[in-house]
């Protein structure tokens, strides 16, 4: 008999998938909102670019995260692209914990999200839908503003922080 979990999947399943996505390279993001004038935010992978017209991205948050329910209450969030020299701020965002992450950590509101300087680009969107998924909750959010930079972005890879180098095409 094969043991499964909760949802009655082969419990060896989770780890295996575990295993597959680390070999996925992910953008590194920070996604932001703010509530009663105090800063909220976590480091997120599972964030994309989902339409051009109009501009809209998805961002996954747990289902229990403290900034999900900021974003439910406030419609609103920005996310942060990090930068290839910024992993520390992604270790610092990934606890858990609220307002606290941001202790020590400078920021500026745009669009009435924080923005993190140095972070290697910026967006701040409106919720337009939410959509349960598992123990997730993906933000489909319409692109106010957009702030591009030249910096590296930070990537996750194989359990890892780096960042993308263009690849030298050879000719034969």
């Amino acid at each position: 008999m094969t043991a499964t979990d909760d949802a009655g999947q082969p419990a060896f399943l989770q780890d295996e998938f575990r295993e597959v996505m680390a070999h996925v390279c992910t953008p590194v993001s920070v996604v932001t909102a703010v509530s009663g004038g105090l800063p909220h935010g976590t480091t997120v992978s599972a964030f994309a670019s989902l339409s051009m017209n109009p501009p809209m991205v998805l961002v996954s948050l747990g289902r229990h995260s403290d900034l999900l329910a900021v974003v439910r209450a406030t419609r609103c969030f920005g996310v942060n692209v990090l930068a290839s020299e910024q992993s520390a701020l992604a270790l610092n965002f990934a606890r858990k914990g609220g307002t606290g992450k941001f202790a020590g950590v400078p920021w500026q509101s745009d669009g009435g999200v924080p923005r993190i300087p140095g972070a290697a680009g910026f967006l701040a969107c409106r919720v337009s839908q939410l959509v349960e998924g598992g123990d997730h909750v993906v933000l489909l959010g319409e692109v106010l503003s957009a702030r591009p930079t030249r910096a590296r972005p930070l990537t996750y890879h194989n359990r890892a922080f780096g960042t993308h180098l263009p690849h030298q095409v050879h000719a034969a």
